[in-house]
């Protein structure tokens, strides 16, 4: 399927929600028991680019048959580092008004993986009730330290480290950090108590920057005891699930969209 195809299943539109620029995506064909939970989607781009609202709001809302709220924080350069992560707090705080947390989740792949991850520890330090379950598919947490695959696949594997160095800069790291502490433990989740988290579903592939990140990040849930799963797809590149014409990508939205779903339920 193509997005127009995805995006023939679902109603949006924009609008302003605590201040915050958002996408609302409506499945036109929402189960009548489904009218009281809601998704909250952090697209990805690189924190400098929206690459994603549409996509992957329009996707999982029409897998799902759920509201999605897709967040168009603001981005870097101009706002690094916590500005995406305070206007994600804003519209949860917002959504906490209409909802029952227990029927809120939030998920995002790459950048918005990453801010997944980050928000749900911010609204821990605040005091906030958690999301009832979180889709981290292809980010991670650690800022301060890159994994291998960042330096296998992001460039041209460990020959050229001038390269690394820009390839990094360009996928938004740079920017979005700024000067700000690497270890700060909502800038980077590695480096906090992770107990007590939502149910998370962490997707990658093999051929993917930031499957290091991903899979990281799913050991150190399960140290925690979090029900953390893990999927990791063989020989595709980073967040796949979005060229549609690959077999594999059906599979993944799918196993994304129940994931959320059942936690909903």
């Amino acid at each position: 399927r193509c997005l127009s195809d995805w995006s023939s299943d679902v109603c949006s539109s924009d609008l302003t929600l605590a201040g915050v620029a958002c996408k609302i995506v409506i499945p036109k064909r929402a189960a009548a028991h489904k009218q009281d939970r809601v998704l909250i989607c952090l697209h990805g781009g690189g924190f400098t680019s929206d690459s994603g609202s549409t996509l992957e709001g329009a996707t999982i809302a029409a897998l799902t048959g759920i509201k999605v709220i897709a967040v168009e924080y603001r981005l870097a350069p101009q706002y690094p580092f916590p500005a995406a992560v305070d206007d994600t707090i804003a519209v949860y705080k917002h959504v906490l008004k209409q909802y029952s947390h227990k029927k809120i989740g939030v998920y995002g792949t790459s950048a918005g993986a990453v801010l997944t991850a980050q928000m749900v520890v911010e609204a821990r330090k605040l005091g906030l009730p958690l999301p009832a379950v979180l889709g981290f598919f292809s980010g991670y947490v650690d800022l301060a330290r890159y994994g291998d695959s960042r330096f296998l696949y992001g460039t041209n594997g460990f020959t050229n480290f001038s390269s690394m160095l820009a390839a990094l800069k360009g996928l938004g790291m740079v920017p979005y950090v700024g000067d700000h502490d690497r270890q700060d433990p909502v800038l980077s989740p590695i480096y906090t108590d992770l107990k007590g988290l939502p149910p998370t579903l962490c997707m990658t592939s093999t051929r993917d920057h930031c499957l290091s990140g991903t899979v990281d990040f799913h050991r150190a849930l399960l140290r925690a005891g979090v029900d953390a799963r893990l999927m990791v797809f063989d020989a595709m590149p980073h967040a796949f699930w979005y060229l549609f014409d690959l077999p594999e990508s059906r599979e993944a939205l799918e196993a994304q969209a129940s994931f959320l779903d059942r936690h909903l339920g």
